[in-house]
């Protein structure tokens, strides 16, 4: 019987979709052992994850796992994962994606983004998510909240903040679907590269077997072939936390259908494209979006966010 061991971060989160994951083996036959850690993203916690450094924040510590071969694979949100894997590292599944949009989270039921008359402090610690905020709704103040799900909910309780914006997946996986307040269009608040997915990451040594096993019981080939363009379009930019980048593929058939950008830090400038063609195409099409927002502004926006967060 194949024994498949598991690495994870210790957050609740984490632990429900590692919990999945293993379950989803173990219905195939498998055996797991899973062993879980805290990251470097998930102590630190008093310094913005842009500030902290993009590479590896949520990862380094399970790559470790990986390469001494103490695991077999790591779990994470495709969302935390970088554009670029260090050498010897690879994705080897994208699992079936939950509904990608933000959402708003609050216990006071009667918020009203769109109310210019009264002062709103949202939680967030995205770049993306303070951009987009800026840009749609200027009004607004942020406020840098950091931690797992419960723990910032717990300081928008002892308030630090009215509301916080967050996944819609991890929400749900957390059962706080009855706090949400409002569901953020994805055609606006583009979600970030992967978000609602968990991505599958295994050294490049690892057993042709086990990388069979797992891929044949995980992957889903609509979720690889939509965050293998938007991955493709985030390593164009050589994006990562640090960025308010942003891209969502869904697919209309076998064609894929990817609609991305990128905001300034202040919201003011926000460039929007659309890239179409088949699943199989699926990283020329991340490519060339990427390609095309370098040349129309993108360039001078990164520029910019270099030297603001030096």
């Amino acid at each position: 019987m194949t024994t498949i061991n598991i690495g994870s971060r210790k957050s609740k989160l984490a632990m429900w979709q590692t919990d999945t994951v293993a379950g989803m083996l173990e219905k195939r036959g498998m055996t797991t052992n899973i062993s879980s850690m805290e990251t470097k993203g998930d102590k630190i916690l008093d310094v913005s994850i842009a500030k902290i450094g993009s590479k590896g924040v949520f990862t380094e510590e399970l790559e470790d796992q990986l390469s001494n071969g103490t695991t077999d694979i790591a779990v994470h949100s495709a969302k935390d994962m970088q554009s670029i894997l260090p050498s010897g590292f690879e994705l080897i599944a994208f699992t079936d994606r939950e509904k990608p949009n933000d959402v708003l989270v609050s216990r006071n039921k009667d918020i009203d983004l769109a109310d210019t008359s009264r002062k709103i402090r949202i939680g967030t610690s995205s770049v993306r998510r303070i951009a987009l905020l800026k840009h749609f709704y200027p009004h607004i103040e942020t406020v840098e909240i950091r931690g797992n799900l419960q723990t910032r909910i717990k300081k928008m309780e002892a308030g630090d903040c009215d509301a916080l914006m967050l996944a819609y997946a991890g929400v749900k996986r957390m059962e706080y679907e009855d706090m949400i307040v409002k569901i953020f269009s994805d055609q606006e608040f583009i979600p970030p590269v992967g978000q609602g997915c968990i991505a599958i990451e295994a050294a490049t040594n690892l057993s042709a077997e086990k990388r069979e096993n797992v891929r044949s019981c995980l992957n889903n080939p609509d979720s690889e072939s939509c965050l293998l363009a938007e991955r493709a379009y985030l390593r164009t930019m050589e994006g990562g936390c640090s960025i308010p980048a942003f891209g969502l593929a869904i697919l209309d058939g076998d064609e894929i259908i990817l609609r991305g950008g990128l905001a300034s830090l202040d919201g003011k400038t926000v460039l929007v494209k659309t890239e179409k063609g088949p699943r199989e195409d699926a990283d020329e099409i991340g490519e060339r979006l990427g390609h095309y927002i370098l040349d129309n502004g993108g360039r001078e926006i990164l520029a910019d966010i270099k030297r603001i967060q030096k």
